[in-house]
């Protein structure tokens, strides 16, 4: 293959991947088998001098870096080398070589039109994860876009590409931007040259947005200038497109009707970080890349599942109607799944109310023992006299006198109680637990009702 220019020794020119306003990316060749991806900025710097301001903007971005890669992030390009080429005096940033396709690639096909909302997740926790990394050190990307975002095929992460665009300065971005620059992903800001830790955001949320509905908010239709400015204008000015709307209209067909009523429950946390990503003012959005991994963190943790697994929110579009109709297709469960500790406790608290309960209706006092049978013996009890044999009463003669003397309503209950009979306790199986089987660990116990 013939080389187009010399990069630098022992680095070997293998053909462009990739050019654009903010550059173009060739694959190198390190002198054996190592195969890197060298960034080339538009702008030439032929004096390798402080003095000159390009270069030294150029060093102390490059500087930064070196410093994110201190410490290894699996979700950002490694940086190996910087420096001028030898041919048209370019400044270049040589990173490693990632085997896989981009975002912008698997949103075409043979891919869906649309990524699934597991997916979406995966790839919002790593590229903000990616930005999180890079803003603690006050390095700003300045370029997000999809196809700037790599799937690498060997670690099955999602890696954040590309740096460079944060070595212009800002006269050199805003001539870029103006006359190539991915437009569709970038902030109002960028209009005006202005590169922010939130323009970063602005594009992170353009990505999600992307992968949910399958388009970005504001396409390019036609590469034109007046498109161009349309768009830029459209981007200050103009309110987002439902999500939701187009996210419904991409579904594929190939989707059966339940996975295309559960791919379109996207959890209210996820919808709440792409509308803040894209407000206009850079103030309303997450202020770096930290906040918006709390958020992401803190929010997907704490986001309710149903019990099929799944995770619903308030943003789906269906109908109450539509969502019973599918609801109807999930076989329902007809058991109740509750810890051993509470089974075991509420078969306790059975046994002992079913003994109460017993004690209570069957229980029956010995006779002579009735309370009322004691009040009365109290009531009707005299004192006692000497024996005296002139004077003796005969037993007959003492109970005689003793019904005389009580009330009728007393000799009324007095009968009653005396024929009584006691009536025999109702024999109840006893009550055995469950066998347990102490050799399996299962902290679930299921209850058939």
């Amino acid at each position: 293959m013939s080389k187009v220019f010399t990069i630098t020794e022992g680095l070997e020119n293998m053909g462009a991947l990739r050019t654009g306003g903010q550059g173009s990316v060739y694959k190198g060749r390190r002198t054996g088998t190592i195969i890197t991806a060298v960034k080339l900025l538009p702008t030439p710097i032929h004096t390798e001098s402080a003095e000159d301001k390009n270069f030294r903007n150029f060093q102390n971005e490059v500087e930064k870096l070196k410093k994110v890669n201190e410490e290894p992030n699996p979700n950002v390009v490694k940086i190996l080398n910087s420096g001028i080429t030898e041919s048209g005096s370019f400044p270049f940033i040589e990173m490693e070589f990632i085997d896989g396709p981009d975002l912008e690639d698997l949103l075409k096909p043979p891919h869906e039109s649309i990524f699934p909302i597991k997916e979406v997740i995966k790839v919002a926790d790593q590229l903000a994860n990616a930005l999180a990394h890079c803003h603690k050190l006050s390095v700003k990307h300045g370029d997000i876009k999809s196809n700037n975002v790599k799937y690498n095929v060997h670690s099955g992460n999602y890696v954040l590409l590309d740096f460079g665009l944060s070595a212009m300065t800002d006269d050199q971005r805003r001539t870029s931007i103006q006359h190539a620059g991915a437009i569709e992903f970038m902030a109002p800001e960028q209009n005006d040259g202005q590169l922010l830790l939130q323009t970063d955001i602005y594009s992170y949320g353009i990505i999600l947005y992307e992968l949910l509905a399958g388009q970005v908010p504001f396409p390019l239709v036609e590469q034109g200038q007046k498109s161009r400015n349309e768009l830029m204008l459209a981007h200050m000015e103009q309110e987002v497109p439902d999500l939701m709307a187009l996210r419904r209209k991409n579904l594929p067909e190939s989707w059966s009707e339940q996975k295309k009523f559960h791919e379109m429950q996207v959890p209210a946390w996820l919808m709440q970080v792409i509308e803040k990503c894209l407000q206009k003012d850079p103030l309303q959005r997450f202020g770096n890349g930290v906040e918006l991994q709390d958020f992401i963190i803190h929010n997907s943790i704490s986001s309710a599942i149903d019990y099929t697994g799944h995770e619903w929110s308030s943003t789906s579009p269906m109908t109450t109607e539509q969502g019973l109709a599918q609801v109807e297709d999930i076989e329902p469960s007809d058991t109740i799944r509750v810890s051993r500790p509470v089974f075991y406790s509420m078969l306790v608290l059975l046994v002992v109310l079913s003994g109460a309960l017993g004690v209570l209706l069957f229980a029956t006092p010995e006779p002579g023992n009735h309370p009322e049978e004691q009040v009365n013996k109290k009531a009707d009890a005299k004192p006692e006299r000497p024996a005296n044999k002139s004077n003796a009463i005969s037993p007959e003669t003492t109970a005689a006198s003793q019904r005389d003397s009580r009330a009728p309503e007393d000799i009324i209950i007095d009968s009653i109680l005396n024929s009584r009979k006691p009536v025999k306790p109702v024999e109840k199986p006893p009550v055995t637990k469950p066998r347990v089987d102490s050799n399996k660990l299962d902290l679930d116990t299921t209850v058939y009702f």
